[in-house]
């Protein structure tokens, strides 16, 4: 199903970018930041540049020294401070530009969380092995929160105040589970949308292997036997 725009996204918006060692796909990833937006690159260590490349190419660039996609992510998170929050990998396999309708929808209050729900395009976009992870995470996703999504891919929009309130605590592989297991908790509208998977540019820190996806696997599975937290974020609607 498409995302459709009935009103104009707001023009400040800022997009999320954990970056570790991404500085071939850099330029393609902040040339397709909408106009008006700021990309936020979460520097997680990197040795190959991409810190300086992302200031020369006009991001903001936030330093996080603590190793985990979900350090990264949450350091950009509380760095933000526009009232809508986005978050893309920044490996090229996704286009941030196809954020737009998710804010539009967040914005139209027709949804608090929207998720890009990945379509591989093209041999090697989404390694079988992955593809197998992510189904039976999405699985457990229907049974513990009755969602019923299909993906938890990291293309996504929300309102920053309400992530924050959400108080996410993972700092591995599991933060974008947990904001979306505690989103459904707290009575969060959470949508889904298809968006093309291209292949990566580099090699995967996470579902690059077998091990590297089942150990994502098993830090998620954590998440989902968390005890539900009292819904401090709930009231998201507009």
């Amino acid at each position: 199903m498409k995302a459709v725009t009935t009103s104009p996204p707001p023009s400040g918006v800022d997009v999320v970018l954990p970056c570790l060692d991404e500085a071939e796909a850099l330029p393609w990833v902040l040339a397709r930041i909408p106009a008006g937006w700021r990309a936020l690159v979460v520097d997680n260590g990197s040795t190959d540049g991409s810190a300086d490349l992302a200031r020369a190419l006009g991001a903001r660039v936030i330093h996080e020294p603590r190793r985990g996609f979900g350090a990264a992510c949450h350091a950009g998170l509380t760095a933000a401070t526009a009232d809508m929050v986005c978050f893309c990998d920044c490996d090229a396999s996704l286009d941030p530009s196809l954020l737009v309708p998710f804010v539009a929808e967040v914005a139209d209050g027709r949804a608090d969380l929207v998720l890009g729900r990945r379509r591989p395009q093209g041999r090697g976009a989404w390694p079988a092995h992955a593809r197998a992870g992510n189904l039976a995470l999405a699985r457990m996703v229907r049974r513990r929160t009755g969602l019923r999504l299909h993906d938890l891919g990291p293309l996504r929009a929300a309102r920053r105040e309400p992530l924050l309130a959400l108080g996410l605590t993972d700092r591995r592989s599991g933060y974008p589970l947990q904001m979306v297991v505690r989103a459904a908790d707290a009575g969060w509208r959470v949508t889904e949308h298809d968006v093309p998977y291209r292949p990566r540019t580099g090699a995967s820190k996470v579902t690059g292997t077998w091990r590297g996806t089942w150990q994502a696997v098993r830090d998620m599975s954590r998440v989902l036997n968390e005890t539900p937290a009292p819904a401090e974020a709930e009231g998201v609607r507009r």
